[in-house]
């Protein structure tokens, strides 16, 4: 009788892994297939001092169209514009990109799990340069003095549910897209994230640079969460010309 029993379950078993029933029902998707699927639906998480997580989830963000904005531009940034190329982005010799350049990578937002008030906030980028920035929140002021860097110095506070970064200290070496569009050591940005629910995050970002616009104006960001997607290790190091060899031979003058 306990012979038969096991030869019973060991066909029912071999049936199972033959034809892939029980087995594929719950299997994971690529996460190709749950892109396509759509952003996850639900309310906004929150932390336990009951600020909005915008860090449990990997984000990635489209948007951020300069060219709407071109008639503000100075006559010396239409000059600058005018003589650059595709080739000469430093974003394919793995420069970091200024904010709010979006690319086809994810990035995360890293903030405090407990019920006390942050200190720090921390972006990771995966691309270009796997790098991050980090965002002071403990009230401080920005420096008298600061040596130009790519992301600047950014400080941060929460208006009710809406994270907004305030940064300066850039400096003008990043374009805002692949077209060229310049900045300069000028810049001040602020950002303001807010998520609006499980799967959606809006980033709103004020651009004021007088040495290249004529006023200040507002880009708009939206960025979408996948459920499973991570940032993941990219390689690219400083001066390495990594996009050099897909790009197009610059255009004779």
């Amino acid at each position: 009788m306990r012979t038969s029993t096991i030869v019973s379950a060991f066909a029912v078993l071999s049936l199972t892994v033959l034809t892939g029933v029980g087995w594929t029902q719950d299997a994971p998707k690529t996460i190709s297939e749950a892109r396509r699927e759509g952003p996850p639906k639900g309310p906004v998480p929150r932390l336990p001092n009951g600020t909005p997580d915008l860090g449990d989830v990997a984000w990635l963000a489209t948007g951020g169209n300069f060219k709407a904005f071109d008639a503000l531009m100075l006559p010396a940034t239409k000059m600058i514009l005018s003589e650059r190329n595709v080739t000469q982005d430093p974003h394919n010799y793995c420069m970091p990109d200024v904010v709010p350049r979006t690319t086809p990578f994810p990035f995360r937002i890293f903030q405090n799990y407990t019920d006390k008030a942050p200190t720090h906030l921390v972006f990771v980028y995966e691309g270009n340069i796997h790098s991050f920035r980090q965002v002071f929140m403990d009230g401080r002021k920005h420096p008298d003095y600061l040596d130009p860097s790519w992301y600047g110095h950014s400080i941060g506070h929460w208006e009710k549910d809406t994270l907004v970064v305030d940064t300066i200290g850039f400096n003008d070496k990043s374009w805002y897209d692949g077209r060229g569009t310049p900045h300069s050591e000028k810049l001040h940005t602020i950002e303001r994230y807010t998520r609006l629910d499980k799967g959606h995050l809006k980033l709103v970002v004020t651009i004021d640079d007088p040495v290249m616009y004529s006023k200040a104006f507002d880009v708009t960001i939206n960025a979408t969460t996948t459920i499973g997607d991570e940032v993941m290790e990219y390689i690219c190091q400083d001066g390495n010309e990594y996009g050099q060899g897909t790009l197009p031979a610059p255009a004779q003058k």
